[in-house]
């Protein structure tokens, strides 16, 4: 016997809501969803509309009670500072979904649309869509009010240099730029034998002090200054300074080592030409091309100074010119330089031309002179020498003369230079009459070392014409592939900074 089977779908059935009598499917509270909502508003106690303070200098955003933080439109993070600002109402409901709702970047609107959801009535939960709208309100925060004071300030870094030439700050101001340490800075102040930097905090200031630690030999001392005190809350306000001293040794400064830092350097003879200052004194004997580098470290543990100031440099005629070919080094020499060649000359003072008096030396620079070519040098010969390490060598070992650099003219160096460099925005007062003379010395300097030159930052000048790598006289030239192209920004049509424009 055969049964015969059949599959049955229930249906739930229907009921009718009790309000408007529309036929709905059964639910703990018997009412349509539109009844439920008219009776129900689950987002009452939200605020529709909600203030938020941006400061419009540093582009950040309040978060309370007393915090500043950077949020781009429509990121994660804003999101979640726009849900804090209503922490206290959204915690009655359950959360389901946030985003926002696209508005023009300058209308100073910020619009967030919420899902949220809500158990009302017998157990019914109710789901509901609605839009928060952030009023964007222009308030300065305190970093940026102590930005505009340019007078209170927290911490401050005074580095100075006991020299008369400023070779080692130009050199040190690139590196800055490069670098970008400047832009927590409220104010830079230059003086006479230094800078001043200005910070909102101290480890801004220690910050910095690092990076100095880093870039040129140096040493430091930390102070500060009880400003006020909160004896309830246990609060002092301090105002920090660091007092930096770099080395007071400069490019092309002719030093005399201490017989025992000159025997720990590989026996190199005490009369030493610096040749570049970078995060150590670089030294080089131009009578052997031995050369040494000198921390900060071991300077102050055997400090020297420089023998000849700048101003005594004077100018020789090369007459004659001879290369070294076989030298020979005494036991335990230390490196030799293989980028200068040493060299013999008998040098003329052109002060000198209507007498017969020349000078012999050895020197590092007998891969750039030529019999006929104008050299720069310090005439020990002539100069008193008040240094404590001179007065103990014997007199032969002292040379007559010390050649630095091979001399060009500068008025057409300066003429046919196609490439310039950034400043830092500095306050300045006592400038001396000759700062142009050594920030072209500094120039100067840049064209003729590559190993300076890799560290700064040089752009191009559109100005002026570009022409060969060098000129007629030989002197050294920045090549194009060393720029860089100068960053301009364009304003758009709302006078806010527009995309930056490569020229």
């Amino acid at each position: 016997m055969e049964y015969m089977t059949e599959s049955v779908t229930c249906t739930p059935g229907h009921i009718l809501c009790c309000d408007c009598g529309v036929p709905i499917s059964p639910n703990p509270a018997n009412i349509c969803v539109a009844c439920l909502r008219s009776k129900v508003d689950i987002s009452q106690g939200i605020p529709k509309q909600v203030s938020i303070s941006f400061c419009k200098q540093c582009q950040r955003y309040f978060q309370p009670p007393g915090t500043w933080i950077q949020c781009a439109l429509e990121s994660r993070e804003l999101l979640a500072l726009c849900l804090k600002k209503i922490k206290a109402p959204l915690s009655k409901v359950r959360l389901v979904d946030a985003s926002f709702v696209w508005t023009e970047p300058h209308s100073k609107r910020l619009k967030v649309k919420l899902t949220i959801q809500k158990e009302v009535m017998n157990g019914a939960i109710l789901q509901q869509v609605f839009v928060v709208d952030y009023v964007v309100q222009p308030q300065m925060c305190g970093d940026c009010h102590r930005v505009e004071a340019k007078d209170f300030w927290k911490a401050v870094v005074q580095v100075r240099q006991k020299t008369l030439h400023k070779k080692t700050f130009y050199y040190l101001e690139q590196l800055i730029l490069k670098y970008g340490m400047h832009q927590n800075t409220l104010r830079i102040k230059e003086i006479h034998d230094g800078l001043d930097f200005y910070y909102s905090s101290k480890q801004h200031a220690q910050k910095m002090v690092e990076f100095l630690q880093c870039t040129v030999p140096t040493r430091y001392k930390a102070s500060q200054r009880l400003i006020s005190q909160d004896i309830h809350s246990n609060t002092y306000n301090y105002k920090s300074t660091f007092s930096v001293e770099i080395v007071p040794i400069c490019k092309d400064n002719v030093v005399c080592l201490s017989s025992k830092l000159a025997q720990s350097l590989g026996n190199m003879n005490q009369i030493c030409v610096c040749i570049r200052v970078t995060s150590v004194i670089h030294l080089i004997d131009p009578n052997t091309l031995q050369v040494a580098d000198i921390d900060g470290n071991t300077f102050w543990s055997h400090p020297f100074n420089s023998l000849c100031h700048p101003k005594q440099l004077e100018e020789f005629i090369v007459m004659d010119c001879s290369i070294v070919r076989d030298l020979k080094r005494s036991a335990g020499a230390g490196m030799i330089s293989k980028k200068h060649t040493l060299g013999e000359v008998w040098v003329q003072k052109t002060s000198e031309m209507n007498t017969d008096k020349q000078y012999f030396c050895r020197t590092h620079l007998g891969h750039l002179l030529n019999p006929g070519d104008l050299v720069l040098g310090f005439d020990l010969a002539n100069c008193n020498l008040n240094d404590e390490h001179v007065n103990k060598m014997k007199s032969d070992r002292i040379p007559d003369v010390v050649l630095i650099k091979k001399s060009y003219d500068r008025t057409k160096r300066q003429r046919r230079r196609n490439w310039k460099l950034k400043e830092l925005a500095k306050d300045r007062e006592n400038m001396d009459a000759d700062n142009e003379r050594q920030y072209q010395d500094f120039l100067e300097d840049l064209e003729e070392d590559e190993a300076i030159r890799k560290n700064v930052n040089i752009y191009r000048d559109s100005t002026i014409p570009v022409e060969s790598d060098t000129d007629d006289e030989g002197a050294p030239r920045i090549s194009l592939a060393e720029m860089l192209e100068d960053l301009h920004i364009s304003q758009d049509a709302t006078g806010e900074e527009g995309e930056s424009m490569m020229t």
